[in-house]
């Protein structure tokens, strides 16, 4: 893959363009500073100045920004963490002989590179904390990062990521980069124990929402109508299938089962705060704050704790510790823990449980699952479950074209009881809307979030369902889009913010349920509201204000940058647009692929 880059340096090799310099370098120094920039000290966007730079049209900008967004382990700039800002260490699996590629990786780019301690067969076999220091973990092929501070490959980033990649005309060996990554995922699974939030060693706890098999499908029909690639689809799709019903058994484990539901909730295998926060230290005690600012919200996110640490050697030995750890959290263990706290104020056990699974279900942070989500271990969500029906039908579909008629029909039957388990949990009929399970208290939510529209999507929904929830589209409507939530909580994903993967699971709902027109209007909306962030500055972002209709970002707490790049946006962008532009027979196809 070439030859090996400096460390730190942009990586501009794998996939190759010709363009002018200026917009070249314009991009690379937009992406080198939205990755160096520490998220707590930015309260609004970075604007990098490029105004006196001619722009490229977005479409090349986004082709451009493949070769920016690219990482492979020939390539020093993967190596690097903005979240950590620890010495770069790549892991190899322990059973995994060392490759020349990491040896040359070790000799130009001055990092060290090591075995893990022992092979992981299952989710949790080793923990972060066993793992002397954070560091990347190897995989075999080239991926594409979402951009920022996030220089890692991502589980459900990736789907939209490829969505660009398969989609993108002016990109030949795009569907070859995106077989790559759907096989960095297998060898995630054969060698990590399942498949991550992101290849990271302090992402070995948790996955991220299930879409491995919309990827093997999506990459799939598009090697079969390839003429290059029809003859190897089919053998590809039989290794796939067996990864993609390990991936699925992840989600049927008891740590994921919500209650008695026979529904799935998000889980996190770990304890206490999250290693990749040590870059936003003001994170945790800004939750703390909000809690002490309002008392009339009740939860028990909150404990005491000592409002000093003690100055001890042997910090494990120390009862003060030990009790702060059983309630709260591992100072320790944990070196983020050791400022999560306002006085004597700490957050709970529970708390955090909520949080690490807010993080598995992609959507940190919103208050979807009571403030921060602290108590999303509580709850089955629409938008997993309505995923893992999709999941269930497409190996179905898997099996029974690999001639697997017996297993075929378990996973459509296991589809089928999902479906009833939504029905009876998950949708409320007067409401006219899907909503998440407090499996704990045996209620159902009321916030209204845009994971309503992921039914739709995945064909879950009746088409009584699906017409009562696309009529309810103006809840989330607004100028530049929809909003994830109609809640204005101060965090990223609520009100006023929409974002690309939302917006696509939104549009694919409405064009699958038939309401064509109300599919068409939002994907405008948000191509709009691309366009005119991109106008503003030449960039495109992580998220976007859609009351707004641009990138101006302001969040209170939480994630406080607005990320430059950017992979889910510019794969999204694309879809749209080939969306609008398919004949009207042709658009369903072009948006959802193959039922």
């Amino acid at each position: 893959m070439g030859q090996v880059q400096a460390l730190h340096a942009p990586s501009h090799r794998g996939i190759r363009r010709l363009f002018s310099g200026c917009a070249v370098l314009s991009l690379a120094v937009a992406l080198a500073a939205s990755a160096q920039a520490p998220a707590t000290t930015v309260p609004a966007p970075p604007r990098p100045h490029v105004a006196h730079v001619a722009r490229p049209t977005i479409q090349a900008y986004i082709d451009q920004s493949w070769t920016g967004l690219e990482r492979s382990m020939t390539d020093c700039q993967s190596l690097v963490d903005p979240k950590t800002k620890t010495v770069p260490v790549l892991y190899l699996p322990q059973e995994l002989p060392e490759p020349a590629a990491v040896r040359a990786l070790e000799a130009g780019c001055g990092v060290h590179a090591e075995h893990l301690p022992r092979r992981i067969d299952h989710p949790g076999a080793l923990m972060p904390s066993e793992v002397a220091k954070p560091g990347l973990l190897y995989l075999p092929n080239p991926y594409i990062v979402p951009g920022g501070r996030f220089n890692e490959m991502y589980g459900w980033d990736s789907y939209f990521i490829l969505q660009g990649l398969v989609t993108d005309k002016h990109l030949p060996e795009g569907l070859s980069l995106a077989q790559g990554m759907v096989e960095n995922f297998f060898f995630e699974i054969e060698h990590y124990g399942n498949l991550l939030n992101a290849n990271r060693t302090y992402f070995l706890t948790r996955s991220q929402p299930p879409l491995l098999s919309s990827m093997i499908r999506m990459v799939y029909d598009a090697s079969a109508a390839a003429p290059q690639g029809s003859g190897m689809a089919d053998p590809w799709l039989a290794k796939a299938y067996g990864y993609a019903v390990r991936d699925h058994a992840l989600w049927l484990t008891p740590e994921h089962a919500a209650g008695d539901t026979g529904l799935a909730r998000f889980h996190d295998l770990g304890e206490g705060p999250v290693p990749e926060m040590a870059d936003a230290s003001t994170y945790y005690p800004d939750i703390v704050r909000w809690l002490l600012r309002h008392p009339e919200v009740k939860t028990d996110y909150l404990v005491d704790g000592p409002a000093t640490l003690p100055t001890v050697a042997d910090t494990a030995n120390d009862p003060e510790l030990a009790e702060l750890a059983a309630a709260s959290c591992d100072v320790a263990k944990s070196e983020v823990c050791e400022h999560a706290h306002v006085g004597l104020h700490w957050l709970s056990r529970s708390f955090y449980e909520g949080d690490r699974a807010m993080r598995e279900s992609g959507f940190d942070t919103t208050f979807r699952f009571g403030p921060f989500s602290g108590s999303t271990q509580q709850f089955a969500p629409v938008c997993l479950n309505a995923l893992l029906y999709k999941y269930e039908l497409d190996l179905a579909w898997m099996a029974d074209h690999l001639g697997k008629p017996a297993e075929s029909a378990e996973w459509t039957r296991q589809a089928a009881a999902r479906k009833a388990a939504m029905d009876k949990y998950l949708w409320n009929a007067e409401r006219g809307l899907y909503f998440d399970y407090n499996f704990t208290t045996h209620t159902q939510s009321t916030y209204t979030f845009i994971a309503t529209f992921y039914p739709l999507w995945a064909g879950a929904a009746s088409p009584e369902q699906a017409s009562a929830v696309a009529a309810n589209l103006p809840l989330f409507l607004e100028p530049g889009g929809v909003a994830t939530s109609i809640e204005q909580s101060g965090v990223q994903w609520d009100l006023p913010y929409g974002w690309a993967p939302t917006t696509f699971f939104t549009v694919a709902g409405l064009e699958r349920a038939g309401a064509h027109s109300a599919a068409r209007m939002v994907a405008k909306r948000f191509l709009k509201t691309v366009a005119n962030g991109y106008a503003q500055d030449g960039t495109l972002r992580e998220k976007y204000n859609v009351v707004s209709s641009n990138a101006d970002v302001i969040v209170s707490a939480g994630y406080k940058q607005n990320v430059i790049g950017f992979g889910w946006t510019n794969g999204v962008f694309l879809k749209l647009q080939q969306f609008l532009a398919a004949p009207a027979a042709k658009a369903t196809g072009a948006l959802i692929g193959t039922p």
